[in-house]
């Protein structure tokens, strides 16, 4: 125990690891916001199809797909030789708290999309989003799916009325949406993220004990620091788009009802006639697996694919069995989906 005390303490004594490493140049940028293109491996014979476009949850950071050498999925899609794009959402300001949730998912991601494509041989791309970065590509996908060759969405939610806490605590009748958006504008990041502490509230005390019983592993333990790293590195929701975001989507549950609209566009998940695969996590306490399914009564039967895997909403993403299972099945997908 000693030892394994001494070998934390020494880990933890070197500070944070480098996190989201992987060789990048900035293509694209707006208010704060911005597009990367990953570098590609001049080793690797680059593959004859459309590019990949990562979209992360907007209130989480990009570098959750690259958090580190060797458990990294972007650095796995370049080492296999797809081109590989990212949104970095940014760090909203106080000036950015009447951003809609449209301006996000529609004007901002849209912009992306069609920058990509442009780039592309064939004028498609695949995408790919994860958590609520996934409803985003779904609901852009629907409206506008001409430049889209396949779409993958991780542990993203489409219908809203689940057994999960998350969407029991906000159709709370005591949950005021609007008196939390005109108190605080953007809706701060340690507000968020105290609730989803409360989701597993021993969560961190697992944590912990979990890390001592494998402090021996030098291994292990750089990857335990980066995922602290990025787990306690959240970026505020800029307020009008949580209003939308929480009252129409978690309230009122409009997108699988077929009523909610962006940009004055009806959003009709029928209208997915494009090869999707929507993965869904067994253990995941933030995105109910059978949320991520309802997507299946919706989008085209033929095309669409629902995979459940083991594992959470972050760790069977990034853990060491994902390199090994997760991340070649999706590189597989997007190469047959050419």
């Amino acid at each position: 125990m000693i030892r394994r005390l001494l070998n934390l303490g020494r880990r933890a004594a070197r500070g944070r690891p480098d996190v989201g490493i992987t060789p990048a140049d900035v293509v694209h940028r707006e208010n704060k916001w911005c597009l990367l293109r990953y570098r590609p491996d001049q080793s690797v014979e680059p593959l004859d199809a459309p590019p990949v476009l990562l979209v992360p949850s907007l209130i989480n950071r990009h570098y959750v797909l690259d958090l580190m050498p060797g458990k990294s999925f972007v650095e796995y899609l370049v080492d296999q030789g797809h081109d590989v794009y990212i949104i970095d959402w940014g760090t909203p300001g106080p000036e950015d708290r009447y951003l809609t949730f449209d301006d996000f998912t529609y004007r901002y991601l849209g912009r992306a999309v069609r920058k990509v494509a442009r780039a592309s041989k064939t004028g498609t791309i695949h995408l790919l989003g994860y958590c609520l970065g996934g409803t985003m590509t779904t609901i852009y996908a629907a409206l506008h799916p001409e430049h889209i060759a396949s779409m993958v969405t991780l542990a993203a939610p489409v219908s809203f009325h689940d057994d999960g806490l998350l969407s029991t605590w906000s159709r709370s009748p005591g949950i005021s949406v609007d008196a939390l958006v005109d108190g605080t504008g953007n809706v701060p990041w340690p507000l968020m993220q105290v609730g989803f502490h409360l989701l597993r509230p021993t969560m961190n005390l697992s944590k912990a004990v979990y890390a001592l019983d494998r402090a021996w592993d030098d291994e292990f333990l750089d990857g335990f620091f980066a995922l602290e790293t990025w787990s306690n590195d959240n970026v505020s929701f800029p307020g009008e788009a949580f209003r939308k975001y929480i009252r129409e989507l978690y309230q009122e549950n409009r997108l699988i009802k077929g009523t909610f609209s962006v940009a004055g566009q009806p959003v009709r998940l029928g209208n997915l006639h494009i090869p999707l695969m929507a993965v869904a996590f067994e253990h995941d306490n933030i995105v109910p697996a059978e949320s991520v399914a309802a997507i299946m009564d919706h989008a085209d039967p033929e095309l669409t694919t629902l995979k459940t895997l083991r594992g959470g909403h972050v760790g069977a993403v990034v853990s060491r069995r994902a390199s090994t299972t997760l991340w070649p099945e999706l590189s597989q997908w997007f190469q047959e989906a050419s």
